[in-house]
């Protein structure tokens, strides 16, 4: 296997008939068959099969909404898992214990799992293998650094290069497009820690159901916090739009990415919350956000979307990051669009962006337990990368 990344989508391989080739798998396949012309700003679906989608009634501004229970979510839904950061607030901890730094989110801190695969498998539960994406970098080697299995291999989306968040957020929403423009769809980033997983994924699927009721808003999972924290981004919460199983469901009056001690404090004590970045909405509503906040980033996914699924999809997507603007999906999109957003608060879990060694350790304490990289480094002997 080749140690640099290749791009694929579900369930799909790469051909070696040409550089500019890529494979050809069931989402591939399906797209294949339904490949048009386009304009670059045309925002018209691909003229695929439907997916059947449930009808629901249009709610009033303030409802009380019912949400789904603990089965999987219907085929509407669809996951997107962000595995691209280069965990550089880590670096100086992993690289100490690892011997050679690798991102957080490939890296088992507890347990027997990354915090990829935890992911992954919380992905699985909500959405299934067929309707989970995972993005990462091109350099990044998941296969080699954490053993994944091969159905999630295959859910493997590459960025040649780093253009920011935003255009991590973008480019599997272009692919779910092309499939079911009617969809769902969930965002979780790969390198935070959850506990329990159940009550977390219950809080999902409630954010899941708010969105299928309310299709116009982009929903945020918010968590009380503790401290000031600098690192975080932070949610103002306004007046409540409707209730979930007795859980608020509340307008967003603002939102900082990682404001300055000052900023942090007078947030902590006003009623801040923590934006955990967990997100649902509708495909066809971040969409248009991405429109309404950077057009033209979004006139290069448009131009784009009409190759997926074809033999030139390598090609164009290299193309695409050639000329792709950066931009910041917190800052140009979160705090941008205020009236597109609400907020639910996430109860009875533990919640944290691993961002330095000393939340690590206070976080699994919490929980009755230690980091692997404290028992490493009371082992006398040295552990290599391969046993990690």
């Amino acid at each position: 296997m080749s140690t640099r990344l290749r791009n694929k989508t579900s369930t799909r391989k790469i051909s070696e008939q040409s550089p500019c080739r890529s494979g050809r798998g069931r989402i591939r396949t399906e797209l294949g068959h339904a490949r048009r012309k386009t304009s670059v700003c045309e925002n018209v679906p691909l003229e695929l099969p439907p997916i059947a989608v449930r009808s629901r009634p249009t709610p009033s501004k303030r409802t009380s909404i019912q949400s789904h229970g603990p089965a999987r979510l219907d085929q509407s839904v669809w996951t997107i898992v962000l595995a691209g950061g280069e965990g550089e607030r880590l670096r100086p901890l992993i690289t100490r214990w690892l011997g050679v730094h690798r991102p957080k989110q490939y890296c088992t801190f507890v347990g027997s799992h990354s915090m990829l695969r935890h992911t992954l498998d919380r992905a699985e539960r909500l959405t299934g293998v067929e309707r989970t994406l995972v993005v990462v970098a091109s350099h990044h080697q998941p296969q080699l650094w954490d053993r994944l299995a091969p159905h999630h291999e295959q859910a493997i989306i590459a960025q040649p290069r780093n253009r920011d968040t935003a255009a991590g957020i973008f480019l599997p929403l272009a692919y779910i497009g092309a499939r079911d423009p009617e969809a769902t769809v969930i965002i979780l980033p790969s390198d935070h820690f959850v506990h329990p997983q159940e009550v977390f994924l219950t809080a999902i699927q409630r954010a899941v159901a708010v969105v299928q009721r309310q299709q116009d808003k982009l929903v945020l999972l918010g968590v009380h916090p503790d401290t000031a924290e600098t690192e975080y981004g932070w949610i103002r919460p306004g007046n409540s739009v409707g209730r979930i199983e007795g859980q608020e469901v509340r307008h967003v009056t603002g939102f900082r990415e990682k404001p300055d001690a000052q900023g942090a404090q007078h947030l902590l004590r006003t009623g801040g919350l923590w934006n955990t970045m967990v997100i649902a909405v509708r495909w066809s509503t971040i969409w248009r956000l991405g429109w309404r906040c950077f057009p033209t980033m979004m006139a290069h996914f448009e131009e784009f979307r009409p190759h997926i699924g074809t033999d030139r999809e390598l090609c164009a997507l290299n193309s695409l990051y050639d000329v792709l603007p950066s931009a910041n999906f917190s800052t140009d999109v979160l705090q941008e669009a205020l009236d597109s957003l609400v907020v639910m608060e996430l109860r009875g879990v533990l919640w944290s962006d691993w961002g330095s060694e000393r939340r690590i350790v206070e976080t699994l304490q919490r929980i009755g337990k230690s980091p692997l990289f404290m028992t490493a480094a009371m082992n006398p002997r040295t552990r290599t990368v391969s046993e990690l």
